[in-house]
């Protein structure tokens, strides 16, 4: 016989689920505000049974943690959101679908947690998505992890003058490991998430690539996925565009159609990374803005709030425009210089190949455009040689590398030079 207890708060109001299991089934609950008797039904089809708001959530959190079932080849854990992507990826996994939502580390000082894809609400936007269609819906409580699996690592990384990007971790790594993870506990054949991108035989190996959509495409942020996990992943969406996946939804009338899209790095809760950084501890003390040649130009008030190719927030009066080239944590300097000495040719990144390649294009950061490169493997990753100079590359970004729309490879910079 087992236990379980669960309970969830909004501001004074309350509530408590619990539960008595036996044999994989409920034998007791004392579940008020809950819709369905309980007794009687798998943790599983307890998860698509809905309710008031509150007992709803207190009963999602009693059955997070444990629930599981026996395979099945038609269920489908689906990753939710509660946008209108993961809505229209449930609406394509089919009657046996299950769907799950990660609830994630947020600042409470950040301005805006609710623009988060893991918010509160976007958890019940999520599950009501679910419920709606009768399938269930399991919430997973990863903040803990979640902050030192993703935020740590990122306060970390600008401390030692590094730009880090989250997403990259979050999605590469943790995010779909915790997942892959959830799929196979609850006996689902393939995880499918609302992502715009694809997967593609190439050599007899399943890689990534590039989404039909290219102003949608998260090729990028999913790079540093493993390609052994592929064959158990699904992408809906890599062949259409987010015009159509709206359409999508709006003639199947979901209630997510038109909800506005979550925003990156979503544990900043709608603040500025530097704000965040602050509140974090990073060091606020005064330093030395310098030229290449190490003239004093100015001061700055911490080495961390610059990142190569920035331009605003210097502060110098100059005859051409002066930009950010690097920084020194030990030494709390920013160097500057004009855009020119922005240019860098040879990058050096940490990770993989998963193909043999020769020739790639590179993209060194989310926003800015691929260039052509010669590639060479080294013992920790791989060396690029650009074609063209690259500008604000900088130490912590992921470097992917694409061989048409086939993600080849996929590092983090560890170091960039001209010439």
């Amino acid at each position: 016989m087992q236990e379980l207890y669960g309970d969830s708060a909004r501001g004074a109001d309350w509530a408590a689920v619990r539960l008595r299991v036996d044999g994989g089934r409920i034998v007791d609950a004392d579940a008020p505000g809950i819709d369905t008797d309980l007794r009687g039904l798998t943790l599983l089809e307890a998860c698509a049974v809905g309710g008031e708001t509150l007992p709803v959530d207190a009963l999602a959190n009693a059955l997070g943690p444990v629930v599981r079932a026996t395979p099945d080849p038609a269920r489908i854990a689906v990753a939710m959101s509660g946008g209108v992507d993961s809505a229209v990826t449930l609406l394509k996994a089919g009657p046996a679908a299950v769907g799950v939502t990660l609830r994630l580390w947020l600042d409470p000082n950040g301005p805006d947690a609710e623009r988060a894809c893991c918010s509160p609400s976007a958890v019940i936007a999520a599950r009501e998505s679910c419920h709606a269609r009768g399938l269930p819906h399991v919430t997973l409580d990863l903040r803990e992890a979640f902050r030192r699996a993703v935020v740590a690592p990122f306060v970390r990384g600008y401390a030692r003058g590094e730009t880090p990007n989250p997403c990259i971790r979050c999605n590469g790594g943790f995010r779909f490991a915790e997942l892959l993870s959830f799929a196979r506990r609850v006996g689902a054949s393939a995880l499918a998430t609302g992502h715009y991108a694809r997967i593609v035989e190439r050599d007899g190996r399943l890689l990534l690539a590039r989404a039909v959509d290219e102003q949608k495409d998260q090729s990028y942020m999913l790079a540093r996925l493993d390609p052994r996990h592929l064959a158990r992943i699904r992408f809906p969406l890599g062949m259409q565009t987010k015009d159509e996946t709206r359409a999508e939804a709006a003639a199947a009338e979901l209630a997510a159609a038109h909800r506005a899209e979550s925003q990156e790095a979503c544990f900043l809760a709608g603040d500025d990374y530097r704000s965040f950084l602050d509140r974090q501890g990073l060091p606020a003390a005064s330093g030395a803005i310098v030229d290449e040649a190490g003239e004093a130009l100015g001061e700055h008030s911490g080495y961390w709030r610059f990142t190569p190719g920035q331009r605003r927030g210097l502060g110098i009066a100059a005859a051409e425009p002066l930009y950010a080239l690097s920084t020194d944590a030990r030494t709390n300097t920013v160097v500057v210089g004009p855009r020119a000495a922005l240019a860098r040719t040879r990058v050096s990144a940490r990770g993989r190949l998963y193909a043999p390649a020769g020739r790639v294009t590179a993209k060194l950061r989310y926003r800015s455009p691929a260039v052509g490169a010669t590639v060479e493997a080294t013992p920790s990753g791989f060396r690029l040689q650009l074609d063209e100079p690259a500008y604000g590359v900088a130490r912590g970004q992921a470097a992917v590398l694409y061989d048409g729309d086939v993600v080849v490879g996929s590092g983090l910079v560890t170091s960039a030079a001209a010439g």
